[in-house]
């Protein structure tokens, strides 16, 4: 049964920073793979130091050439998960060996590129527990243990594990090795073991014979020298792909803004010669008005040099010529009109200071406004006729 929520926060509170993205992701992975248990316990690092690191253990179904196999695993989880990948392993039965590989060590650690390439949130626990099926079900990470051995036995890695991991038969080496704590399997001290190979309760496998010969190095060193070299090239390799990946995206990267600042230059450029031709545009049109209005002045320095020149006594009647016999008629009509307006205005004066009496003032302001009426009447028809605006 799936580890609940509330008790995995309780375990990850006091170290994890990320506790809740955690907590998802666990139980999305026991819950479908129900075998692999969540424990805390102490890890051990390279350097000597400790830390109390969240495990997930148990098996996970892998098939291969047709059978399905339960390969024993562990994945620590930083206290900096999900943004640092998990530290992976393969944990050997007592009945088992590790096979040594291009993503298996001889510890069991477990290198994939799908580590190296850890981007959260594009990765997290289930796709790399996917991955890892695929990759172990093409290339199985252990093998199980010869029942006997003779001297110098050649002692080659020989397929799948054994039977007794298969999905639809009982794991019962597993069960039976297994412990509460998450230090691993009975008789392999993980993930901190020196050891390349997982310590067995049976001695006589790997009772000393005494060689016949001097020929030849022990198998011992031999299997030294290959996890050695197998180990260093794998390290190597992903160390150069990982690097070699680091300075592509940095290229890839400076290529980019490189693009987008060619794109900018390039529109800023289109811009500037729009502006260009924008300011040759405005440049031109005031020089078009500056000579116009040159001759603007010329004409008006004329006009006042003539009007100087004339008579202070003429007659404004003869300065306002319209330019039609219609124009004539309006101008006439409103100037009689406005002069009645004035009339009637002192009429009322004279009558307010008692110049005249109220009898002569009705009866010049009677006259008056009938002909003022008249001209009114008579001025909206001559607009009218030329297409002018009514006055009043």
């Amino acid at each position: 049964m799936a580890a609940s929520e509330s008790s995995l926060r309780k375990m990850l509170s006091k170290t994890y920073k990320y506790r809740d993205l955690t907590v998802r992701e666990i139980v999305n992975v026991t819950t479908a793979y129900k075998d692999l248990k969540p424990v805390m316990d102490s890890y051990v690092f390279n350097d000597g130091s400790s830390r109390e690191l969240m495990s997930l253990s148990g098996t996970v179904p892998v098939n291969y050439r047709g059978n399905v196999y339960n390969i024993p695993i562990c994945l620590w989880l930083l206290d900096t998960y999900p943004y640092n990948p998990p530290i992976c392993f393969v944990k050997p039965t007592s009945t088992m060996m590790i096979k040594i590989g291009k993503h298996v060590d001889a510890n069991g650690k477990v290198y994939l590129p799908y580590l190296h390439e850890w981007k959260h949130p594009q990765s997290d626990l289930f796709g790399l527990i996917q991955v890892m099926i695929v990759v172990f079900g093409e290339e199985p990470p252990v093998f199980s243990r010869p029942t006997t051995q003779t001297p110098y036995q050649s002692y080659q890695p020989a397929g799948p594990p054994a039977s007794s991991y298969m999905a639809n038969q009982p794991a019962s080496s597993f069960s039976q090795s297994h412990t509460p704590n998450a230090g691993g399997f009975q008789g392999y001290p993980y993930p901190a073991g020196s050891s390349g190979y997982p310590a067995t309760s049976g001695g006589a496998l790997y009772t000393p014979v005494t060689p016949t010969t001097t020929g030849g190095p022990s198998r011992d060193a031999t299997i030294g020298e290959d996890t050695i070299r197998a180990s260093l090239v794998s390290a190597v390799s992903d160390k150069l792909r990982w690097r070699m990946k680091e300075e592509m995206d940095r290229a890839q990267a400076e290529l980019d803004a490189l693009k987008r600042t060619e794109e900018d230059l390039k529109k800023g450029h289109q811009k500037l010669e729009e502006m260009v031709t924008k300011l040759d545009q405005e440049i031109a049109d005031v020089d078009k008005n500056i000579e116009l209005l040159k001759q603007k002045d010329e004409e008006l320095t004329a006009a006042l040099g003539k009007m100087e020149n004339q008579s202070e006594n003429n007659d404004i009647d003869d300065l306002i010529v319209p330019t039609a016999p219609l124009y004539r008629q309006i101008l006439n009509l409103y100037a009689e009109e406005n002069a009645i307006e004035d009339t009637i205005f002192y009429l009322g004066e004279a009558l307010r200071r008692g110049v005249i009496d109220l009898d002569v003032f009705l009866k010049h302001v009677r006259l008056l406004s009938r002909k003022q009426f008249q001209l009114r009447a008579l001025m909206q028809k001559a607009r009218k006729t030329a297409g002018l605006s009514d006055l009043y």
